[in-house]
C-alpha cells in the first residue's frame, strides 16, 4: 500500500553495527504502489483555492523525490519526506484537498527508515504533523474529533512502517549472523588443517627419525668396517641390515598413513613387542619387555604410546649405543609406559630436536603426559595416559 516496504538502512544507536543494504523486490513494489496511490488520490482532489493545488503539487514532488532517494541519500530523503508530511498536514482540513494521503505515505516512509539518529527523526516528524493538524483544524474550523481521527490514521501507518522496519532489521541481522557463521566455519576449518599438519609432522618425524636414524647407524658401521679393517663380509652384513631397515621404514610409513586414515591399528602389546624385537635385531642390544594388565585402548592412544616408545628407543640407540634397554607397560590404572636405558655419560642426552616435543604433543591430544630425564646413571622416559 505504501513505501514503508522500502528504505535505505544505516546503523542506528539501537541496532549497533547493523549495516545498510538494498531492499528486495517487495520494496520496489511497495514504492511503486505508494506513488500510484498518492497520484491517484490527489488526482481526485478538488480544492477551491489555487494555492492549495500548489502546496499539493510541491508535497507530491517532494514525496516522490524523497521516496526515490531513500536508498542513496537517506538524510536528504528524510528532509523531503518531512516537508511533504508536515506541509500536507497543514492543509488537511481544506475541503477536497485529499492531502491526508501524502501525510500517511510520507510518515510511513520515515517510520521504515533506519537512520543513525534512531527514532528521533520519526518523533520529530510526528510532533510536526500533530501541530500541523491542530493548526489546520483551528484555521478551517474543524473539531477535536477530526484531529483525533487524523492522528489515528497517522498512528496506524506509523505502526505499519515500524513493523516493516523491524522486519528489515531482523533480516539484516540474520544475514550478518550467517556471515559470522561462515567466518567461524572457515576459521574452524583452518584450525583443523593446522592441527592435521601438526599431526602429520609428528607422524613423519616418528617414522623418519626412527628408520633413518637406525639406517644411518648401520651405514656408519659398514663404512667403518671397510675403512679400518677392510672387513667386507661384516660391511656386507651391515648393508643388508640397512636394506631391511629401509624396508621396515617403508612399512612404518604405510602404517602411519593407515593410522592417519583411521584404519585399524594393531593391539598395543603386540605392536610394542614387535617394535622391541625389531630394535633388538637392528642394533644388537638387549631389550627387555614386560607387560602387566594388558588392555585394548583406542587407536589414538595406541598411536601416541607407540610413537613415544619408538622415539625413546631411537634416542637410546643414538645416545647410548649398545646399552641395555628395559621397556615396561602397565595397564592397571590407565596406561603407563616406561623406557629406561643405561646412559653413556659422555654422550649428549639433553632434550634436543623435535622428538620429545612431538611426543608430548601427541600424548596431550589423548590427555596424556610425558616425563623424560636422568635417573641415576640411567635415562628414563615415562608416558602415561589416565583413565577417562
Amino acid at each position: 500500500m505504501t513505501n514503508w516496504l522500502v528504505g535505505r538502512a544505516r546503523p542506528t544507536e539501537y541496532e549497533g553495527t547493523l549495516e545498510a543494504g538494498p531492499h528486495g523486490e517487495t520494496g520496489w513494489i511497495g514504492r511503486s504502489l505508494a506513488a500510484v496511490v498518492a497520484i491517484g488520490v490527489l488526482a481526485t482532489a478538488r480544492p477551491d483555492q489555487l494555492w492549495v493545488y500548489l502546496v499539493l503539487a510541491a508535497g507530491l514532488v517532494t514525496f516522490l523525490t524523497g521516496t526515490a532517494l531513500m536508498r542513496k541519500r537517506p538524510m536528504l530523503s528524510l528532509a523531503l519526506l518531512a516537508y511533504a508530511a508536515i506541509s500536507s498536514a497543514l492543509i488537511a482540513a481544506v475541503d477536497d484537498s485529499n492531502s491526508l494521503v501524502l501525510v500517511l505515505m510520507a510518515i510511513a516512509d520515515v517510520a521504515v527508515m533506519i537512520l543513525p539518529q534512531g527514532y528521533r527523526p520519526l518523533i520529530a516528524v510526528g510532533i510536526g504533523c500533530t501541530v500541523a493538524y491542530s493548526l489546520s483544524a483551528i484555521f478551517w474550523d474543524e473539531s477535536a474529533t477530526w484531529v483525533f481521527t487524523q492522528l489515528l490514521w497517522t498512528a496506524i501507518l506509523v505502526a505499519f512502517g515500524l513493523n516493516r522496519r523491524q522486519a528489515e532489521i531482523q533480516a539484516r541481522q540474520t544475514e550478518q549472523l550467517l556471515e559470522q557463521t561462515r567466518l567461524a566455519q572457515r576459521e574452524h576449518a583452518r584450525a583443523a588443517a593446522l592441527d592435521e599438519r601438526g599431526r602429520l609432522a609428528r607422524e613423519l618425524h616418528d617414522v623418519l627419525a626412527h628408520s633413518l636414524g637406525a639406517l644411518s647407524v648401520q651405514l656408519e658401521l659398514a663404512e667403518a668396517l671397510l675403512d679400518e679393517g677392510n672387513d667386507i663380509p661384516g660391511a656386507l652384513n651391515r648393508v643388508k641390515r640397512s636394506r631391511r631397515l629401509a624396508v621396515q621404514g617403508l612399512v612404518e610409513a604405510r602404517n602411519a598413513v593407515a593410522a592417519l586414515r583411521s584404519d585399524e591399528v594393531p593391539a598395543l602389546p603386540e605392536a610394542l613387542a614387535s617394535m622391541v624385537d625389531q630394535h633388538r635385531k637392528d642394533h644388537g642390544v638387549e631389550v627387555d619387555l614386560t607387560v602387566e594388565h594388558p588392555r585394548t585402548p583406542g587407536p589414538d592412544v595406541v598411536v601416541a604410546l607407540l610413537g613415544a616408545a619408538r622415539e625413546a628407543l631411537t634416542n637410546a640407540a643414538k645416545h647410548a649405543p649398545g646399552r641395555r634397554i628395559t621397556v615396561h607397560l602397565n595397564g592397571d590404572r590407565g596406561l603407563l609406559l616406561k623406557v629406561e636405558n643405561a646412559r653413556d655419560l659422555g654422550a649428549l642426552t639433553g632434550e634436543r630436536g623435535f622428538g620429545l616435543a612431538g611426543m608430548r604433543e601427541r600424548l596431550a591430544l589423548v590427555k596424556g603426559t610425558l616425563e623424560a630425564g636422568p635417573v641415576g646413571d640411567d635415562w628414563l622416559v615415562v608416558a602415561e595416559v589416565a583413565d577417562e
